[in-house]
């Protein structure tokens, strides 16, 4: 995973604006991440976290904070590793085919600005080894975003 962590950062490094960035991000995930339906941002935009770049299925557009998975992570501003989203109250289906999620949320100098979310089909497919590697990609992420 560290050989794919630094091939993602050398890719994102070269981006020069935040949309490529992240178009570049989520692409780079589901290319190289097997067993994923989606994988995408969500930007916060008065108080309500709207679709970003993404690749997958088409998605819900917009998420209230503190609603879903995603919402509920940015609230929190913690990392939300859902093994079973079907177990997880509130849970917005955007794509019925998924079966876990984790969803990290971005924050830069302390001003929130999304959320990394990604879903597979796979229950409980994100292990503490690709939980840590999507945690450390988050942080190239926030490094190179400009607030």
């Amino acid at each position: 995973m560290k050989l794919l962590l630094e091939s993602g950062k050398s890719l994102l490094e070269g981006s020069k604006n935040n949309l490529s960035l992240l178009a570049n991000a989520s692409a780079f995930i589901k290319a190289y991440i097997s067993d994923l339906n989606w994988a995408g941002f969500y930007l916060i935009e008065n108080e309500t976290l709207l679709l970003g770049p993404f690749q997958g299925l088409p998605a819900c557009v917009e998420i209230g904070i503190g609603k879903g998975v995603c919402g509920t992570s940015f609230q929190k501003n913690e990392v939300l590793n859902v093994k079973d989203v079907h177990q997880f109250d509130g849970h917005i289906a955007c794509d019925s085919n998924s079966n876990s999620e984790l969803v990290i949320p971005l924050y830069k100098n302390g001003i929130g600005f999304g959320v990394l979310d990604i879903d597979s089909p796979v229950f409980n497919r994100f292990n503490e080894e690709l939980e840590a590697f999507f945690i450390e990609l988050a942080k190239v992420i926030v490094d190179l975003y400009e607030i």
